[in-house]
């Protein structure tokens, strides 16, 4: 009698995950273009650029690389990345409310100029960094979680960093670094991902 040991094979049939990879490819694809739209912006024009054009550009370039993250949050949410308890998916709901309140500042501080010191605009202003800081947290429970596998367990973590590591950085080394570092870590981190999410759709549990 012959006796095979193999490891089990991964589940496909998890009930908690309602995302297929053509889905996660496509949320991929948005997050990696909306991560070069922004970093491209940056490298132009720097982060707080002066003149009519560059704010524009500046501005309409992050705001790509904002709806990009909505199918990102989209994908975390329907495979359960942050876990499958009522709090783990709250926060991605919490982080999509934070999100859709800088889009809008984002839309308006384009829109409306007369408006830009305005107590509203000022006040949804501090929803952007918010939201950033949302996702570094969504990403720590990922990596905690192990949902997600692979290079996706730990690489949210690199790319939702960004506000963690950027805003001190503009703090004390001004705009004329913050260009480079912001821009270096989109590229290398949000980008990045998108790309694994194209390639490597499995890794989220997605099925077919």
């Amino acid at each position: 009698m012959t006796i095979t040991i193999q490891p089990a094979p991964a589940r496909t049939d998890d009930p908690t995950v309602r995302a297929g990879r053509t889905f996660v490819r496509r949320a991929g694809l948005g997050v990696a273009a909306g991560s070069a739209v922004w970093a491209a912006g940056l490298l132009a024009y720097g982060a707080n650029p002066t003149g009519t054009v560059g704010e524009q550009v500046a501005n309409l370039s992050s705001l790509a690389f904002q709806l990009g993250l909505f199918g990102l949050i989209t994908v975390q949410l329907k495979t359960r990345a942050t876990g499958t308890s009522r709090v783990a998916r709250a926060m991605l709901k919490v982080e999509y409310g934070l999100l859709a309140v800088a889009t809008l500042w984002t839309i308006l501080w384009s829109a409306l100029p007369d408006a830009r010191e305005s107590v509203p605009l000022l006040v949804m202003d501090l929803f952007w960094p918010l939201s950033m800081l949302g996702m570094f947290v969504i990403a720590i429970k990922i990596a905690t979680a192990g949902r997600w596998t692979g290079l996706l367990r730990g690489w949210p973590l690199i790319a939702e960093s960004w506000a963690v590591v950027n805003v001190p950085i503009a703090g004390a080394l001004g705009d004329s670094v913050l260009r480079w570092t912001a821009s270096g870590h989109l590229i290398v981190g949000y980008l990045a991902l998108g790309v694994i999410l194209m390639l490597r759709p499995e890794l989220t549990g997605a099925r077919d």
